[in-house]
């Protein structure tokens, strides 16, 4: 950067000051908060973290210097709860991500699924997506994410979000577009499983032990040999009656 678009001493020494102000309003809206989802620390939240990106984001034009703090985006936080107190109704919207680690474990599955349904004239799980139909629309979402590695799939992130309503909508009326229009000030709560965590989790015990590669050549012999030979007889038997 130039040094005609560069901060001033006095913008950096200013946004250091503005860091401090923020902190002292969130420490004191912490303190006065009426409840769990006060609107005033989440404003003074929101703040500090502004205040604290445009500090980092000056030293670092001027000085080349960063600051150690990770400051969190605000446009994924959720906004407070405005929904009814007492709901009447409500919604739990799933997403979770796999990816397709063993497609012949998966065809073998779909195609044991077949069998058993005895359907001659489907033949659909000759291809993985084709696959994926059959053994979607024969286990629940529930039973695949439990016995996800016997279908040849690996979790990803996942997310479920409780969304308070004032009344169950008319069956059948949101089918046609499922997650449109979700208020994020009705989500009652939310919990996320992101391999992001698992990353920095492992990063830590990594850190921690100093040899991270020393124990983990057994877990993966093991591994290569409880799959190294698949076969329908390896697979666990489906439940004829489904």
């Amino acid at each position: 950067m130039s040094d005609a678009v560069q901060p001033t001493a006095a913008e950096v020494r200013a946004a250091a000051e503005a860091v401090k102000t923020a902190l002292d309003r969130h420490l004191a809206a912490v303190e006065r908060r009426s409840g769990e989802d006060d609107p005033a620390v989440y404003e003074a939240f929101n703040q500090l973290a502004a205040a604290a990106e445009t500090y980092d984001e000056l030293l670092y034009d001027r000085y080349d210097e960063v600051t150690p703090f990770e400051i969190p985006g605000t446009d994924d936080a959720l906004p407070p709860y405005t929904g009814p107190e007492e709901p009447n109704a409500l919604s739990v919207l799933i997403r979770r991500d796999y990816a397709v680690v063993e497609p012949q474990r998966l065809l073998a599955q779909a195609q044991r699924v077949e069998a058993v349904d005895d359907d001659e004239g489907a033949e659909l799980s000759g291809t993985v997506h084709g696959a994926l139909g059959v053994l979607f629309g024969e286990f629940e979402a529930d039973e695949i994410a439990s016995r996800h590695k016997e279908f040849g799939l690996e979790e990803g992130d996942s997310t479920l979000w409780v969304i308070a309503a004032d009344e169950a909508p008319e069956p059948g009326e949101w089918l046609e577009m499922p997650f449109e229009g979700v208020d994020p000030q009705r989500v009652v709560c939310r919990f996320d499983v992101s391999a992001v965590f698992d990353d920095e989790l492992d990063d830590e015990l990594d850190d921690d032990d100093g040899d991270a590669d020393g124990d983990d050549e057994p877990e993966e012999e093991l591994e290569d040999e409880l799959d190294s030979d698949l076969d329908e007889d390896d697979l666990e038997p489906l439940d004829a009656d489904r």
